[in-house]
Parts: C-alpha cells; sequence; structure tokens
C-alpha cells in the first residue's frame, strides 16, 4: 500500500523550508512517511542561457522577464533592457524581479492531495494523479445526476494570464472550456477588482460601455494634452507599477506640465511622486465632495448647458423623461436641495462628510471650472465599497456638468481605459456554455449558503428568475478567493463546515494558500516559468504587443500543466478530443500565435519569436467617447435613450421592485450614500473607518509569501499619531484591529500620511489564523475584518467598507 502523510499547511511549508536550507531552493522535495527527500535533479546544462518570458499575475502589467537559468533552473531575473533605453521597455517593478524566490517557495504545491480534516484545517493526505482524476469525475458525475450542471460553479482566479490559463474576456480559461464540454455550469459575472463599475456603469454610459477598454475611457496619456487633472483614489505607483503598465504614462503626464490634484485619504506613492497637490478626505465620501463641486458649478453658471441638453438625460426639468417629469426627480434638483433629500449639496454640508474644508471645496471647483482641458478620472477603490457604485458616478458627473469629455485631453471622469488595443493574439476558445444563468461574482458565497432563495430582484441572478439550485461543486483555479481575498472570512468558513451546502471543493495552484485548506481535492500546477506561455501587454495602454514564454525549468515534484489535467478528467467523460481539438498544450499555444500572425503579418514566425520573445509597437492615445461627442446621432450610446443617462428609469423602476437590504440605496441619478459602514456608522465600539489599499508588495496575494518582499515592504496599519498617541501606539507596535466581523494582529506605522479617524490596511496578506480556536487572524489579512455585503445594484464586493477599533496589543 502507498505509504501517505497527513500535513498541515504549518507542518508543510515548515518542513519545505528546512529542505530548501539543505539542498538549495529550487531543488524541491517529496512527502514520503511524513519525511521530504530531494526531488530528481533537472538535467544540468554546461552553460547558462536566458529565456524570455512574462509576469503573468493581476496586476494588469505583464512585464518582460529574461530569466537567467544555469543547470536547469532559474539563478537570478533581470527584465526587459535590451534596445534603446531613451524608447519604451516593459520592466518589471522589483516585486516581479523576485520571481526567482517565488517560482522556487517552500509554499509550492508539490501533489496531488486529498483532505483527511475538516475544511480549514489544512490537514491533507498525498494521493496519486489517478486517484485525483477519478475522484473529481465521480464528484462531477455525481452533481450532475443530482442537481444538474447549474450546481456547478467556477470561481475567478486571476493569478496565470496566459492564453491557455485564465483571462479578462474569459475565452482562455480552461475550467470553463472544460465544464462547457461536460454540459455547462454556473457562470459569473465582473470581478472582484472593478464588478460594481462594470455592473453600474452602464446605466449611465451603455451596455456596450466597458471601463476595460477605450469605448468609454480614454488612456492616461491623453492627460498630457490637459491642463488639469484631478484623481480620485488612484495610485498607477502602488498598482500599476513597471514599464508595461500605467505609471510609465504618469511620468509623461506629470512630466508635460499637465497640473496634477490627487485626492486620496492615504498620501499614496503617486501622490508623493506624481502630485502638484494632495487632498486628503475621509474613506468612502467622494460622492459627497463631486456632488459640493457641482453645485459649485451649478451656482456659478460654470455648466455647459449645450452639452447637457443636446448629449444628457435628467440634468434638469428640461432633458427629464416624461415618466419622470413634475417631479422634482432631477439631477440638479437633487444638488440645490429641491428633490429627493431636500438638503442642499453646498461646500459647508460636504466639509461635515469629507473632512475638506468648504473653502478648498470652492477653490477646487473653481480651478475645475476654468480648466481650458480638463481630466478627471477615479481609481477602482471607490467603485469598491458598499455604496461605491452611485458615488463613483456621481465623479462622472464633474467632466458632463463642464462638457469635459469626447475632446482631446479630457475622461469621461471613470477609471482610465485598461486595454486600447486589439489583442495580437487571442487565447484558447471557450465553448458555448450550455447553462444560461449567471450570478454576479461575489455572490457565490450566498449561493452556496441560500441559492434556491436567490432571484433577480434580490441578487441580480440573470437568464433565469431564480437559481435552481446553490452550488454543490465548487472549482477554483489560480484564486485565492475563497477566503484570503473574500470579505468575511470568518463567515465563509462557517458556511463550508456545512458539507451538505457545498458537497465539494476543488483548488487547483500553485502554492499551498489559505484557500486550499478548504479544498477537498488540491491539484498542483505548473508556473508560467515551467512551461510555454502566450501573453498580450495586458492592461497596458501606449503599445500593443505579445510575449512568447519558454520554459526556463521544470514544474517540482508531481506538478503538471493545467491543460494536460483537463483533458484527462474530460477523457473519463469520453471529452478528450472535443477538449483538446487534437492538440497538444504547445501546439494550441502555436495556433493561437499563428492566427494571430495572420491578421498581423509584420509579427515574427513562430520559430523567431521561441528566440525573439516579445514583438511590440507604440500606440497613439485613446479619448473615452470621442465617437460620441462628435456626432451622438450617428454614434448614439446603447442606453434606452441613446444619450448619457443622469436620470436612468431603469434604476429608478428596480428601486421600486427590487430587494433591497437595510443600509443600501438605489437610486436613479449619482448621489452621494453613506452605504453599509460607511460614514457616520462608527460607535463607540468602533469608532474608526478601515479601508483597505493595494500594495507595491504583492498583486492582490501574489507575492505575499516572497519573504525577501516582506521584508522591505512591511505589512503595517497606516494610522495617523492623532489617533495612535492616545492609544499609547508607537510605529512598530504590534496593534489589535477588531470589526465586527473579526480581528487581527498587525504592525503599526504610524503616519501624517493618513487622515484622523481612518485607518488603512494593506491589501493581499495572507491570512493566518487558528479557525478552530481563537480566529484571531496574525497574517494582518484585511478580509477577516470585512462584512459580506454585495452592494446594492451589482451585487458585487464592497471591500472599502468597515469600521473598526484599533488598540495596542
Amino acid at each position: 500500500m502507498e505509504n501517505r502523510s497527513v500535513m498541515t499547511r504549518r507542518g508543510f511549508t515548515a518542513a519545505m523550508a528546512a529542505v530548501g536550507s539543505a539542498v538549495g531552493i529550487g531543488c524541491l522535495s517529496s512527502v514520503q512517511g511524513g519525511t521530504l527527500k530531494p526531488a530528481k535533479a533537472v538535467a544540468e546544462t554546461a552553460e547558462e542561457k536566458v529565456v524570455w518570458s512574462q509576469c503573468n499575475v493581476n496586476c494588469g502589467g505583464r512585464c518582460i522577464f529574461r530569466h537567467h537559468v544555469k543547470d536547469g533552473r532559474i539563478i537570478y531575473t533581470e527584465t526587459d533592457n535590451l534596445g534603446n533605453p531613451n524608447e519604451h521597455q516593459a520592466r518589471a517593478c522589483l516585486r516581479g524581479r523576485t520571481y526567482r524566490h517565488w517560482v522556487n517557495s517552500p509554499d509550492r504545491l508539490l501533489y496531488p492531495m486529498k483532505r483527511v480534516g475538516k475544511r480549514g484545517s489544512g490537514e491533507f493526505e498525498r494521493i496519486s494523479w489517478d486517484e485525483a482524476i477519478d475522484t473529481i469525475a465521480q464528484q462531477i458525475q455525481k452533481t450532475i445526476d443530482s442537481y444538474g450542471n447549474e450546481a456547478i460553479f467556477i470561481h475567478k482566479g486571476t493569478g496565470k494570464y496566459t492564453a491557455i490559463g485564465t483571462d479578462d474576456t474569459k475565452t482562455g480559461m480552461l475550467p470553463q472550456r472544460l465544464f462547457a464540454t461536460l454540459g455547462g455550469y454556473l457562470d459569473y459575472r465582473g470581478s472582484y477588482s472593478i464588478g460594481a463599475m462594470q455592473g453600474y456603469s452602464p446605466f449611465m454610459f451603455g451596455a456596450t460601455y466597458n471601463p476595460l477598454d477605450n469605448v468609454g475611457a480614454s488612456s492616461v496619456s491623453e492627460a498630457e494634452n490637459a491642463d488639469l487633472m484631478v484623481l480620485f483614489g488612484y495610485s498607477a505607483a502602488d498598482t500599476r507599477m513597471g514599464g508595461a503598465n500605467g505609471v510609465w504614462d504618469m511620468v509623461k503626464v506629470r512630466d508635460s506640465g499637465t497640473e496634477i490634484i490627487q485626492i486620496d485619504p492615504r498620501m499614496n506613492e503617486q501622490c508623493s511622486g506624481f502630485g502638484d497637490e494632495w487632498i486628503p478626505i475621509r474613506t468612502g465620501t467622494d460622492g459627497a465632495l463631486a456632488s459640493a463641486i457641482a453645485h459649485e458649478l451649478i451656482v456659478n453658471d460654470a455648466v455647459d448647458l449645450d452639452f447637457l441638453h443636446t448629449y444628457c438625460v435628467g440634468y434638469d426639468e428640461e432633458t427629464m423623461p416624461e415618466s419622470a417629469k413634475g417631479k422634482n426627480r432631477s439631477y440638479k434638483d437633487y444638488i440645490m436641495g429641491t428633490g429627493y433629500d431636500m438638503v442642499e449639496k453646498t461646500p459647508e454640508w460636504a466639509e461635515v462628510i469629507t473632512t475638506i474644508p468648504a473653502a478648498q471645496i470652492r477653490v477646487l471647483a473653481d480651478r475645475i471650472a476654468k480648466a481650458d482641458r480638463l481630466f478627471v478620472s477615479q481609481g477602482w477603490s471607490v467603485q469598491r465599497h458598499s455604496a461605491g457604485e452611485t458615488n463613483m458616478m456621481a465623479i462622472c458627473m464633474i467632466p458632463i456638468l463642464t462638457g469635459q469629455l469626447g475632446l482631446p485631453g479630457t475622461n469621461t471622469g471613470i477609471s482610465m481605459a485598461a486595454q486600447v488595443a486589439q489583442p495580437l493574439v487571442g487565447s484558447i476558445p471557450q465553448p458555448e456554455n450550455p447553462v444560461k444563468t449567471s450570478i454576479p461574482v461575489y455572490q457565490w458565497l450566498n449561493a452556496i449558503d441560500h441559492g434556491e432563495d436567490m432571484t433577480t430582484t434580490n441578487a441580480y441572478v440573470l437568464g433565469a428568475d431564480k437559481l435552481k439550485t446553490g452550488i454543490k461543486f465548487f472549482w477554483s483555479f489560480a484564486g485565492n478567493g475563497i477566503t484570503n481575498q473574500h470579505g468575511d472570512i470568518n463567515l465563509v468558513h462557517d458556511i463550508l463546515q456545512d458539507e451538505s451546502k457545498c458537497e465539494f471543493i476543488v483548488c487547483h495552484d500553485i502554492m499551498m494558500t489559505d484557500s486550499c485548506k478548504y479544498a477537498d481535492i488540491i491539484l498542483p500546477d505548473a508556473m508560467v516559468a515551467e512551461s510555454m506561455g502566450l501573453s498580450t501587454n495586458g492592461y497596458a495602454e501606449y503599445y500593443n504587443g505579445v510575449t512568447l514564454a519558454m520554459p526556463a525549468q521544470e514544474a517540482p515534484g508531481e506538478a503538471r500543466l493545467a491543460y494536460d489535467v483537463y483533458a484527462e478528467i474530460a477523457d473519463k467523460f469520453g471529452k478528450k478530443e472535443e477538449f483538446t481539438e487534437g492538440l497538444s498544450h504547445d501546439e494550441w499555444i502555436e495556433r493561437i500565435y499563428n492566427e494571430g500572425r495572420a491578421n498581423n503579418p509584420d509579427m515574427p514566425s513562430f520559430e523567431e519569436m521561441k528566440t525573439v520573445g516579445v514583438y511590440r509597437f507604440d500606440l497613439p492615445s485613446q479619448i473615452g467617447l470621442k465617437d460620441f461627442r462628435d456626432d451622438p446621432i450617428a454614434n448614439p450610446l446603447s442606453t434606452p435613450s441613446g444619450k448619457i443617462e443622469i436620470y436612468s428609469e431603469q434604476l429608478a423602476e428596480m428601486a421600486e421592485t427590487w430587494d433591497i437590504a437595510e443600509g443600501d440605496a438605489i437610486t436613479p441619478i449619482p448621489s452621494f450614500e453613506p452605504g453599509y459602514e460607511g460614514y457616520g456608522s462608527v460607535t463607540e465600539e468602533y469608532p474608526l473607518y478601515c479601508a483597505q489599499f493595494h500594495y507595491k508588495a504583492r498583486t492582490h496575494s501574489c507575492y505575499s509569501n516572497v519573504p525577501e518582499i516582506a521584508a522591505v515592504a512591511r505589512q503595517q496599519i497606516w494610522i495617523n499619531p492623532q489617533d495612535a498617541n492616545p492609544r499609547e501606539i508607537s510605529e512598530g507596535d504590534i496593534c489589535a484591529v477588531k470589526s465586527p466581523h473579526g480581528e487581527i494582529r498587525i504592525e503599526a506605522h504610524v503616519t501624517n500620511r493618513v487622515i484622523p479617524g481612518c485607518v488603512f490596511i494593506p491589501q493581499g496578506a495572507w491570512h493566518d489564523a487558528d479557525m478552530f480556536g481563537d480566529r484571531v487572524d496574525h497574517g494582518g489579512c484585511y478580509n477577516t475584518l470585512l462584512g459580506y455585503h454585495p452592494t446594492p445594484v451589482a451585487k458585487q464586493t464592497n471591500s472599502n467598507a468597515v469600521i473598526a477599533q484599533v488598540t495596542k496589543a
């Protein structure tokens, strides 16, 4: 009988760390009888070679690597340093340059494993690939026979962006391709990053509007043609680092002479490096500031009435739809206090909410009014709030009121375009999903807990009036979103303990993440550096390109390419030929590349790309809604009116017919709403507003377990001295942070770079708690503190909304 061992994640990590010290990083090991033995060494090579590759995690950059390989393993990684240094280079950030430490991490998954303890205990035993695939196939068939394909859910994962892996377009996603061949699955809409924006902005700009391309937003570089750039909650220097990302364009905007105003509760890296002025604001109150700016524009006759009356619905009584005329329901009525809540949105009103002095709001409004070319934009943090949907659109009202969109040097107020070119290559095709029902991605936990109760009006179910069944079979690939990246980790843990709700969970990943502890079967995947990969330029706005990555070293243990694993699962159902179309993984890569080259004949041949690695060319900047601005009759938006709908009849109807949770609101116009655990919700027990921010130490939870990064970019709570001093908290102290939903331990960073009354925690740190004990998280994972409360309309993530107390531990 095969000798098996039971290991917890802590034991697994400690054992692997010991082996790393004994045999050297990169020579990983096997688990046998509770001891670790060195894996078979990769075949040695006589000379060092350089292998082109790419950083494929979801910061959007997909920066370029040049792995130096000797004796079959990566010895160091440099980046895109060929060619003229004065021209664009897709150079990796310092985080990405630690890739060799990440790929050789002691947290790597080496073998298929099955759970032997409770979900969340981290207790697993090693099994063979045959047993893993047989078990999974049996559970898939059992689920289909018992509940139907709608009971199968594939969670969104963004840790492996390649043509055959995961992709924002969902065309390259392997689990989806597999389950589509097996009869379908419950689909999801949107993402954790930008789900509220994707789900809500179409009510104003139309269903064809997509904040991830140039349909509705301008590229960052267009701000070079502006004289004033106003940014709400945006920091490319934290979230879009690297030469293939947005920070590159911010350098050019700054150097062009454009004045940059940064509005953020935290003096982030971009504020300190790219801003002419930082305006601190209480977290979650951007909509109040935008409304007060709108008030000043209106009272000072600084609005563009011709634009508003030609291109928009709902600004004033004259532009209201017939269904809402004569009811004081226009946007102007809301701002001037003659409708809705009957409160005039003056700077004095906003000062109490935002902490920004009324005089400063008036000065800002005046600068906006006088700008010849105004570029207004926001990061994704505003919409990641329980009331972020309507607050996000309130910001869009600034360029709409001034008519500053669709023109050179302007933007729509939404986030800058994240992808402005047709990709040079596609992805492995996605067969049509026979199941037509879908839910917002953040709703999967509700669909496990009480799926049969979820409807269109209470959970935004589409394709059916309600779900037929809850989620019984859950698949997670290249993601850490079961717990670590999901709101209210304690609630997730509690729900998943009831195995009658979700009967089977598969995690397919590269690391022993916190989410993997909840799997019934764990499958080890190969990383991009261990296989051939193909990917585009990601979210880069200023160049179009493609990178062909070649394997630099072998995958450790029995880790395998996901494509081969899924082909074997398909084979159990007699669907292997349909899944593979007779092609191997590398043959698919070649086919996808050549299909792209057929449309772009200047691309090198596939054989040439194996050597040169990268093909790219520069792009011009894009102007959001330019065609609509040039001719609104010939190029109408896809809203019901064809115009920008400041007042949405669709939202008005939803406000009347949908089930709305306590503390939530659906409004037909852009407004300020405090939201669940937002402004006004602090108590004596929880007197501070707490929010997360994306951090240069990692992309979501990727790279979080690289100690070289953690040592220099520490996981700390940012707290103002006015809040720290009364609590006797000093720099470096370990703090206890409590919310109504959980408790963490984290080191203090006492700084004037955040406003009093608000504290901030970097997103993505690995959760580390005894979930069968006190549940106190010692990893500093923000989602331990966050409540699970999807947004009112899009039903997406509310990751920046929590109240808390901080004390010295």
